[in-house]
């Protein structure tokens, strides 16, 4: 799954802004990652890294080709949301291709759907045209 994640980022994305982590990076300490099967098949993947002082990042969120069109980026978005408010983080922020990159706009729809809304680079980015930040806040839910 993490390599049809990078192989779709080489194929979309400029070089210079690409920031998919390999495997052996999405396994360090500050970050926990998870994915969806069927079958013994991974369908779909998604990450939460840690920043500090409350913020999470999104990470490494795929769906695999076959599987797409089937709602399991939504299934994804809504699982790490739950994670992070279960773990105590106040926002969480994400980077995706901005509208230079068509193949990006299914996962800025979504993530506008979700409620994420544009902010400045997160911590460890810098302004990239080919880069849109996004950002929701995780105030608590009223019950």
């Amino acid at each position: 799954m993490i390599e049809a994640h990078l192989a779709h980022s080489q194929e979309t994305t400029p070089q210079e802004s690409i920031h998919a982590m390999p495997a052996d990076a999405l396994r360090a300490p500050d970050i926990r990652f998870w994915a969806i099967y069927e079958n013994d098949v991974p369908l779909g993947c998604g990450a939460l890294k840690d920043l500090g002082d409350g913020l999470a990042e999104v990470k490494s969120v795929h769906v695999a080709a076959s599987a797409r069109r089937r709602g399991l980026a939504r299934q994804i978005m809504t699982f790490l949301e739950a994670e992070a408010r279960h773990a105590g983080y106040q926002i969480m922020a994400l980077e995706t291709g901005s509208s230079l990159l068509p193949a990006f706009d299914a996962a800025r729809a979504l993530y506008h759907s979700l409620g994420y809304e544009p902010c400045d680079p997160i911590p460890g980015y810098i302004p990239d045209p080919y880069s849109v930040f996004l950002r929701l806040g995780l105030e608590p839910r009223s019950e």
